[in-house]
């Protein structure tokens, strides 16, 4: 974390779904409230889940935010005098949101942005790569797996439709799960998927106790 009198940064908190980003999020932006410092928080207007007008996590964590169709949208609505600027689902918003984050840091403003570091199928999820690699703070979150109780930093998306097969897809827990990557399910013709057979039934069963006592050794 960086010190308040650094004239403007760029922090990012990233991970799975469940992993506890947003909740990250509103924690550091309601410190900065506490320290009188004024702050503006945005999110793209796709993310309609919980609230139309609030930033809210999965277990209802939540602060009053302003829904934007666009990241250039953000650089006109914000103040002054704002000094914290959070950004919360970044990975839905286009490569201009690196620009947006980058233009307010040069303005003296904090800017906090959490989202998805990769989507369902295991790969670089839109504008985050970028926006991760000119962040002078990083903070990557797990879950955990609800297949064998490891950290989890992969999403998994549970249904299929074909009319809800692309890339953004917004849904909670009626949708989605957190994975670690050996229990993990990507799509197969994606480039990045790991050598997995979906139709092998342990996939879906617990880990041999060996590999969950690394894993729990891994966190430790």
């Amino acid at each position: 974390m960086f010190h308040k009198s650094l004239p403007g940064f760029i922090e990012v908190v990233c991970g799975s779904m469940f992993s506890g980003k947003t909740e990250e999020l509103v924690r550091r932006l309601k410190r900065a409230q506490i320290g009188r410092q004024k702050i503006q928080v945005f999110k793209p207007a796709i993310d309609n889940r919980y609230s139309a007008d609030h930033v809210q996590s999965h277990d209802a964590t939540r602060i009053l935010s302003r829904p934007v169709h666009s990241a250039r949208e953000i650089i006109d609505l914000v103040e002054d005098n704002t000094r914290v600027v959070g950004i919360d689902e970044a990975q839905f918003f286009d490569d201009s949101i690196v620009e947006v984050a980058q233009k307010l840091a040069y303005r003296g403003i904090r800017v906090i942005c959490a989202g998805l570091d990769m989507d369902f199928r295991g790969q670089p999820f839109g504008p985050m790569p970028k926006l991760l690699a000119v962040a002078e703070s990083v903070t990557k979150l797990s879950a955990i797996c609800v297949v064998c109780g490891s950290p989890a930093t992969r999403s998994q998306r549970t249904f299929t439709s074909p009319g809800l097969s692309g890339t953004v897809v917004v849904g909670a827990k009626e949708m989605y799960e957190a994975r670690c990557r050996f229990c993990h399910e990507p799509d197969l013709s994606s480039e990045f998927a790991s050598p997995v057979n979906v139709n092998q039934p342990s996939i879906l069963q617990p880990m041999p106790p060996s590999h969950a006592l690394q894993a729990q050794e891994s966190v430790q």
